[in-house]
C-alpha cells in the first residue's frame, strides 16, 4: 500500500554566515601584512591588496535570500514496505548554489537513491525510505547555501515531508460476543427469522408471505401451503476503544505495541465482515472518529490511533462520547487497567447498554525491576479480584498472553451475560 497526499511546501529565509573562504584570505592577507611591516617590503602590500578587496565586498554577498523546499508530504505505507520520497529545493528570492542532505531517521532506513545539487536546477533528492515498526516518521533534510562569490553560506534544517507506517494486522478473523445487532443486513449469522439462505423451519402460510418462499414438496404432502423460514444476516457496529493514557516505565509502556496491533486486528477484521467500525482513544488527547465501513475506514482509524491526519474529532473529559459509539455497539477495549479513570469509562458504557469486552495487554507486572515471589503471587490475586468485580458489572476481560493470537483469547469470552438496562 502506497498512498501520498498533497505536496508538501516549507519557505526558510538564510542566515548567511562567513564562508570557510573569507577565513582563508583574511589569514593570508593579515600574514602578508605583517611580514611587510617587519621586514619593510612593500611588494607583500600590493600581494594582499586583491585579497582586501575581496574581503570588503563579503558583507554585500550576504543579502536576504528565501529557500522553498518541496516534499511529497504525507506518505503512508506498512511496515517493512519501501517506498519512495522526491524533494527539489530552490531558491525563492535572492541569488544560492544549493545542495540537500537526508538526515538520518532512528527506527527508519533511508537510501539516497538520486541526488542533484542546484546548477541551474533545483537541487533534488530521490529518497527511499523504509522501517520495520509502525509509528510517525518525520523527513527532515539539510540545505547548505553558498553564495555566488563563495564567501557566504548558510545551512537550514527543513521538514520535507511525513512517513505514516501502518502496522501489518493479523489476518485471522475475530468472534464477536453475542449481542442483539441492528435491523441491518450484514453477514453474522442470527436466531431471528428473515432473509437468509440457512433454513430455520416450516410454518403454514400466512396472508403477506411471499410466493417464492413456499415449501411445494411440504404443502402437497399435507394438502395446504406451508412456506420455509430460514435464519437472518445481519451486521454489527463495534467500537474499538484504546487505553492512551500515560504509563509506568517498563512493560507497562511496552503494551502500547500490543494496544495498536491488536486494534489493527479488530477493525480489519469487522471491516472485512462488513460491519460499520469506529475508534475512541482516552488518555492524553482524547479523541474519536464516527463509524463508517469500507477499506479507507481502516486506515482513518489507524490514524486516529497514531494521533495524525485530520478526520478525528478531539474532545475532553474521560467518559467515551456518546456520538461516538451508537446505541448497541459493541465495545472492544485495549487497556493495561491501571488507570482508574479508563475503568470508569468502560463501566459507563455498560451502564448505557453496550457489550464490553476489555483485552488487557499488560503482561506480567507493571515494574521494570519485577518483584519477587511473594509480591508477584500477590499482584495475581489482586489482578484476579478486579476481573471478577468488572465481571460482575458486565465488563468481560480477557487476558492476552504471550505466544497466543488475538482471535485465540477472544474465543475465551463468554456466551453469555446478564442484560443490563438501557439508560437512555
Amino acid at each position: 500500500m502506497r498512498h501520498r497526499d498533497e505536496s508538501r511546501s516549507v519557505e526558510v529565509e538564510l542566515r548567511w554566515r562567513p564562508a570557510p573562504l573569507v577565513f582563508i584570505l583574511a589569514g593570508c592577507a593579515a600574514v602578508a601584512l605583517v611580514v611587510a611591516v617587519v621586514r619593510g617590503q612593500w611588494q607583500l602590500v600590493i600581494f594582499a591588496a586583491p585579497m582586501l578587496g575581496v574581503l570588503a565586498t563579503a558583507p554585500f554577498q550576504q543579502a536576504r535570500t528565501r529557500v522553498q523546499v518541496d516534499g511529497s508530504g504525507t506518505v503512508r505505507c506498512f511496515e517493512t514496505e519501501e517506498v519512495h520520497s522526491s524533494i527539489a529545493a530552490f531558491v525563492e528570492e535572492g541569488h544560492a548554489l544549493l545542495r540537500m542532505t537526508a538526515l538520518p531517521i532512528k527506527g527508519m532506513e533511508l537510501t539516497v537513491e538520486e541526488a542533484h545539487d542546484s546548477g541551474g536546477a533545483p537541487a533534488g533528492l530521490e529518497l527511499a525510505v523504509s522501517a520495520a515498526r509502525w509509528g510517525r516518521y518525520p523527513v527532515t533534510v539539510k540545505v547548505s547555501a553558498l553564495s555566488p562569490a563563495g564567501l557566504a553560506v548558510a545551512t537550514a534544517e527543513v521538514p520535507a515531508a511525513q512517513v505514516f507506517v501502518y502496522p501489518i494486522a493479523d489476518p485471522h478473523r475475530m468472534r464477536l460476543p453475542r449481542t442483539e445487532l441492528p435491523d441491518r443486513i450484514g453477514t453474522h449469522l442470527t436466531r431471528r427469522h428473515g432473509p437468509g439462505v440457512e433454513y430455520a423451519d416450516i410454518r403454514a402460510y400466512a396472508p403477506g408471505d411471499q410466493l417464492r418462499t413456499v415449501n411445494w414438496p411440504v404443502s402437497a404432502r399435507r394438502g395446504r401451503l406451508y412456506i420455509t423460514e430460514r435464519f437472518t444476516n445481519r451486521s454489527a457496529d463495534v467500537v474499538v476503544l484504546v487505553d492512551t493514557s500515560q504509563q509506568a516505565p517498563g512493560p507497562a509502556s511496552a503494551s502500547l505495541e500490543l494496544s495498536v496491533r491488536g486494534a489493527a486486528q479488530v477493525v480489519q477484521s469487522t471491516l472485512q465482515a462488513g460491519d460499520r467500525t469506529a475508534v475512541v482513544c482516552l488518555g492524553e488527547q482524547p479523541r474519536w472518529l464516527r463509524p463508517d465501513i469500507g477499506r479507507r475506514q481502516f486506515y482513518r482509524i489507524v490514524d486516529t490511533v497514531l494521533g495524525v491526519g485530520d478526520e478525528h474529532v478531539e474532545t475532553t473529559g474521560t467518559l467515551a462520547p456518546h456520538a461516538a459509539v451508537p446505541i448497541g455497539a459493541i465495545v472492544v477495549a485495549f487497556t493495561t487497567l491501571l488507570d482508574t479513570q479508563f475503568a470508569l469509562a468502560l463501566i459507563d458504557l455498560r451502564k448505557r447498554g453496550h457489550v464490553v469486552v476489555a483485552v488487557d495487554v499488560l503482561r506480567g507486572t507493571p515494574f521494570a525491576e519485577g518483584l519477587d515471589d511473594t509480591m508477584a503471587k500477590m499482584w495475581q490475586l489482586e489482578r484476579a479480584a478486579m476481573y471478577r468485580d468488572m465481571g460482575t458489572v458486565g465488563v468481560d476481560i480477557i487476558a492476552w498472553p504471550e505466544d497466543t493470537r488475538l482471535d485465540q483469547a477472544m474465543k475465551l469470552l463468554p456466551e453469555r451475560r446478564r442484560t443490563v438496562r438501557v439508560r437512555r
